[in-house]
């Protein structure tokens, strides 16, 4: 039976409170059933209210440009889905999300996971900021806790809460930054995201998961202030992981991801899920496949502002099949279904001498049966 909820769950028809699962500067996270269909669900809340300051306002923006971009990315494996936003009685935005008992980040802090795990949450993760890239979206918050497990234990990328859709305005950059997994052009304010930086987050994000914490965290903690950390990523000096036998294949492959330079690093992600194939081949382990969305069916996200919702003017287009197998038949004139070579349609002339033919030898085969049947010639 669904508890009472406390102070910040929102009332939402057709969902049940069931406990909360966790919260940020921004937003809150609970656990609800939703009522039809029946299944649990995770109900991420923005704090404040749908209207009010400015402030409240660009939340609201970025809030809803994450239900957006989630949507245009659910058909990805790894990303996790999104099944619906709104907004609830009391006037607060949420998300309904596809529901992940854990996250990567939690398992594997203080307690390395297996290179196995490692490497295929690595594949898995690079086919989807691939598909993102490609969709036009940079992801920009790529750390440890932002990979979940599925209820298949399979790892999904979640929290595009700061990403940056092409088009809309650029946010603080503060924002767009969790140190200990953030590029050094990142931490020292020259940029707030390229293809370069998601490469870099999701390489010390591999090193988190393999060593147990972030690439230039120290043993010390004393040593691991916000300065002092951006200090060690600023150099980008590259430590091998500690503790680890055999590893070495897999530090030359996160290791460039980790470059200082951004143009040494992997140019794309795509090229990077194929690197560390390579290692899966290398270790005999199961290769993953490096899932990409297609293009053609990844609409380019586009910036709305808050609070401008309304009827949808679809962008896609609204030739029927019938009409689209009309017009390829008419593209492919001269072939049929299978693209074999059709005989020329005869002209009419053609087919006029043709029918005066068929009539004459029907004629003479008439003629020849009544000759036959008289006689003959005598």
């Amino acid at each position: 039976m669904a508890e009472r909820a406390p102070v910040g769950a929102p009332a939402i028809p057709g969902f049940s409170y069931v406990r909360p699962l966790g919260s940020g500067g921004f937003a809150q996270v609970f656990l609800y059933e939703q009522d039809m269909p029946r299944r649990l669900v995770a109900v991420k809340v923005l704090n404040g209210a749908a209207r009010g300051s400015s402030a409240v306002d660009q939340l609201r923006e970025v809030f809803e440009s994450e239900a957006d971009v989630m949507a245009r990315l659910s058909s990805h494996p790894s990303v996790v889905s999104i099944y619906q936003a709104s907004i609830s009685l009391e006037g607060h935005p949420y998300l309904a999300m596809e529901f992940c008992p854990a996250s990567m980040g939690a398992l594997t802090k203080g307690q390395p996971a297996r290179l196995r795990d490692v490497l295929d949450a690595g594949v898995r993760i690079a086919g989807a900021l691939e598909t993102a890239h490609r969709a036009g979206v940079l992801h920009r918050d790529i750390k440890p806790s932002n990979v979940l497990l599925t209820t298949l234990g399979r790892p999904a990328l979640s929290d595009f809460g700061i990403a940056q859709v092409l088009g809309r305005r650029e946010l603080d950059g503060e924002m767009a930054m969790s140190i200990p997994w953030s590029a050094p052009e990142v931490v020292g304010l020259q940029s707030t995201g390229s293809v370069a930086t998601e490469v870099w987050s999701l390489g010390a994000t591999l090193y988190s998961f393999a060593a147990g914490r972030s690439p230039f965290e120290l043993a010390d903690r004393a040593q691991n202030s916000r300065s002092k950390l951006t200090e060690r990523i600023s150099k980008a000096v590259y430590q091998a992981i500690p503790g680890a036998q055999g590893y070495e294949r897999f530090d030359e492959v996160v290791s460039r991801a980790l470059r200082k330079n951004p143009h040494e690093r992997y140019a794309a992600m795509a090229e990077f899920g194929e690197a560390l194939q390579q290692l899966q081949r290398v270790f005999g382990y199961d290769v993953t496949p490096l899932e990409i969305v297609a293009e053609a069916w990844l609409p380019r996200a586009e910036a709305v502002p808050a609070g401008t919702r309304g009827p949808v003017v679809s962008t896609v287009g609204r030739v029927t099949r019938a009409e689209a197998r009309a017009e390829m038949l008419a593209q492919r004139r001269g072939t049929d279904d299978d693209g074999l070579i059709l005989d020329r349609p005869a002209s009419p002339w053609r087919a006029g001498l043709i029918g005066a033919g068929v009539a004459l030898a029907v004629v003479a085969a008439a003629a020849g049966v009544l000759w036959a049947m008289s006689g003959g010639a005598g």
